[in-house]
């Protein structure tokens, strides 16, 4: 801080009631003390700050009216300006505002005369909320990049176990960027020599030619008819090409399957025989049902789930029922993938045959296979991951996303009650632990009672013998 230079002769003889007033206005909040620290009177900026901050302090030990955090800062400001008056320190408080939030406000202290002290404070609510911005930013770019992440893990897990012959090529190059391990083994190539390869290349003169042809269809409309084309060798293909974005690139997708002596197409029999055994082993259940929800296919553990002796008393059955909430789930699942394409974590039920409920999650997907599309239902079973801190009462929820989760699933009262549970439990363990454990100091930082914090310290379960005597 510089001082006035000359503040005799510039400011003269300043009355009171002006000073006052210049103090109210250049300020946000200035408190006049005693020596001992009492507030003997007060003016603020603004009617919002003066409406915030909670009580009447005049006659208050002005400590009193901030965070126990607090209070060694005020008597550090109040140590210095009795000591030297000429330098103020500027030290960050909170205070306590009517709503019980935090109020944070940044003082000096200065000496008035032999008696008195001035507090001239900023208020720092707009930095602290500009501040929780940029965390709240980051954190949501962390979760972001962390999703990207695993979306990119399964993309590239599907791309490899997929049992067709799938290219992506860049149409303006014509070379490959990337090629799974059953277009490898048609084209009989390692993928890593197919990408940055020219393509189509190895085609007789018509099948590079149909080929072509359909690259430029898909780049002018975004759409061709399947083609058929030949290699050198006398294998012949039908291609397939859909266009793909992927940032500021336009790629193509390729697809290949061969073509038996008969004319129909057939996919690549190795790749295709190990994608069956692994969905029919799999761990979770896997159903493939029509447009309209009927189950065309299911492995073993949806068999399990569903309490079902073989694949065929599932078949042709709707899949709503064994969902939770008939009805509603699959209509939701199926409007969605029409939409979307895609659904993920779909927290529900299933109901088996004999009477059993599982709390599952379900993610789906949407195929397109000429005018018959289909839908393909991955169903995983959480009953061990939800109760896993269970005892004889469900556990309280771990975070807002799994609260919103029982919405649906059991009543808004009890949704409200949970809630309020969680938070009244997280804000005593945090109290305990900004204590050390001392159950009189965490309960005067809640501004409970002694024996009202005893209580809900029984009620959760946080109490030990020995603790209630402190």
């Amino acid at each position: 801080m510089k001082p006035f230079e000359a503040p005799q002769a510039a400011l003269g003889n300043i009355g009171s009631d002006t000073m006052a007033a210049l103090l109210a206005a250049a300020t946000d909040i200035a408190i006049i003390l005693d020596a001992e620290g009492t507030v003997r009177d007060l003016a603020s900026g603004s009617e919002e700050l003066s409406s915030e901050l909670a009580g009447d302090w005049i006659g208050k030990r002005w400590a009193d009216t901030v965070t126990a955090e607090s209070r060694p800062r005020i008597k550090e400001l109040l140590e210095e300006a009795s000591i030297d008056a000429t330098a103020p320190h500027w030290q960050q408080v909170d205070h306590i505002s009517q709503t019980g939030a935090e109020l944070p406000v940044r003082y000096f202290v200065a000496r008035l005369d032999a008696r008195h002290l001035i507090a001239i404070g900023r208020n720092l609510q707009g930095i602290a909320a500009l501040q929780q911005r940029l965390v709240d930013a980051q954190q949501s770019l962390e979760r972001d990049y962390w999703r990207l992440r695993q979306l990119e893990t399964r993309y590239r897990l599907l791309f490899r176990s997929a049992s067709d012959a799938i290219l992506i090529m860049d149409p303006d190059t014509g070379k490959v960027v990337e090629a799974n391990p059953a277009a490898s083994l048609l084209l009989a190539a390692d993928s890593r020599r197919l990408v940055g390869r020219s393509f189509p290349e190895g085609f007789d003169e018509a099948g590079t030619r149909a080929i072509q042809s359909l690259i430029a269809g898909i780049r002018a409309a975004g759409r061709a008819n399947d083609v058929r084309a030949r290699l050198r060798s006398g294998t012949e293909f039908q291609v397939s090409g859909a266009p793909v974005r992927q940032e500021s690139a336009s790629l193509i997708l390729l697809r290949l399957a061969p073509v038996d002596s008969e004319g129909r197409t057939q996919q690549t029999a190795e790749p295709r025989s190990r994608l069956a055994r692994m969905v029919e082993k799999a761990p979770d259940g896997i159903v493939l049902t029509s447009q309209e929800g009927r189950v065309l296919s299911a492995n073993s553990a949806f068999l399990d789930l569903a309490q079902l002796a073989n694949e065929d008393q599932a078949r042709g059955e709707s899949l709503d029922r064994w969902l939770g909430r008939p009805g509603v789930d699959l209509n939701v699942l199926v409007a969605n993938l029409r939409q979307h394409g895609a659904v993920r974590l779909f927290a529900t039920t299933i109901r088996s045959e004999l009477g059993a409920s599982s709390e599952v999650e379900i993610s789906a997907v949407a195929i397109h296979n000429g005018d018959q599309p289909s839908f393909g239902f991955i169903i995983r079973n959480v009953d061990r991951r939800v109760s896993a801190d269970g005892g004889g009462e469900r556990a309280l929820p771990s975070s807002i996303e799994h609260l919103t989760e029982l919405v649906g699933r059991v009543p808004l009262k009890e949704v409200v009650r949970e809630s309020t549970d969680m938070i009244e439990r997280l804000c005593i363990e945090a109290a305990l632990e900004l204590t050390g454990d001392n159950r009189a100091s965490a309960a005067e930082l809640l501004g409970l009672s002694r024996q009202s914090l005893y209580v809900k310290l029984r009620r959760y379960g946080l109490s030990e013998p020995g603790h209630e005597t402190e």
